[in-house]
């Protein structure tokens, strides 16, 4: 299965973690020092519908933020 949503095309998106150790120097530390970088991936919210498509009900992929603005015509 594809992680996208087959209504607005939202997908995965690459990112870094950065871990730091250290206390804030605004909290009386000497300052945060990165100790490493690595990539993530952050996946959008995808929920499995059943929904009405050109006329038929068909399930369809869609994200949460598509289903609350209702793009989706729901079928129960």
């Amino acid at each position: 299965m594809a992680q996208y949503c087959e209504i607005c095309g939202k997908g995965s998106n690459n990112a870094n973690r950065i871990r730091r150790r250290g206390k804030a120097k605004k909290k009386g530390g000497v300052g945060r020092n990165v100790t490493s970088v690595s990539s993530r991936t952050q996946k959008p919210n995808l929920q499995k519908v059943k929904a009405i498509v050109d006329g038929k009900k068909q399930k369809i992929t869609v994200c949460t933020k598509c289903l609350k603005a209702n793009k989706v015509q729901r079928a129960y």
